[in-house]
């Protein structure tokens, strides 16, 4: 059944849209997204991709050595990825922002946590809702890597523009320390799409 995405309002328009969306999605890899942070990935260990999609960044996150959750809400897309990346080191499971309620219950805390145009599906009330739940999914000293998106709205997507300095100053005053923050041109090719690519360290806590 499709209801439960239905009610989800940062997903809208992704169910319709899946199949059409697997090439998009597939034509550029992990490497050409996270190309500006891929020496600050932690070495292997636990890793968390919100928003998986169709399966990419898992993908390459468990050829990495990493044990990946890869939590994405749309049935749709979630299909496509288990059939492109059926690697046994990738758990997915039907999760969401702002809640992560089933990734919270599970007890895991991740190494790295990667989000690839996500944040800008949240509005305000959502993203301070997410943040500090993101940052308890951290594990001491791990990362969490986010690309957010600057351009005009695609027709029957849900986004919002998000303002980088107000985050980066959520960030931190949530115990994450900034590595790393700019602005790169669009991976397909998009002239009117520009992309803020950041990483934040959780502070150790004693």
């Amino acid at each position: 059944m499709k209801t439960e995405a239905k009610l989800i309002p940062s997903i809208a328009g992704y169910a319709e849209e899946a199949d059409s969306l697997v090439d998009s999605y597939e034509s550029i890899t992990f490497e050409d997204v996270y190309q500006p942070l891929l020496d600050l990935l932690p070495e292997r260990g636990h890793a968390l991709d919100i928003g998986a999609g169709t399966g990419r960044d898992a993908a390459a996150l468990a050829a990495r050595g990493f044990r990946v959750h890869a939590a994405e809400p749309t049935a749709e897309l979630r299909a496509h990825a288990q059939r492109l990346h059926p690697d046994p080191a990738i758990t997915w499971t039907d999760d969401a922002l702002p809640d992560l309620a089933g990734l919270l219950a599970g007890g895991t805390r991740f190494d790295l946590i990667v989000m690839t145009a996500v944040w800008m599906h949240l509005d305000e009330e959502e993203r301070a809702k997410s943040l500090p739940r993101i940052i308890d999914l951290l594990a001491p000293g791990g990362r969490l890597f986010m690309t957010v998106r600057k351009g005009p709205i695609p027709p029957g997507r849900r986004m919002f523009p998000i303002p980088i300095e107000p985050l980066i100053i959520a960030a931190k005053s949530n115990g994450l320390v900034l590595l790393r923050a700019d602005e790169f041109g669009d991976a397909l090719g998009r002239q009117d799409v520009t992309w803020t690519k950041l990483a934040f360290e959780r502070q150790n806590r004693v």
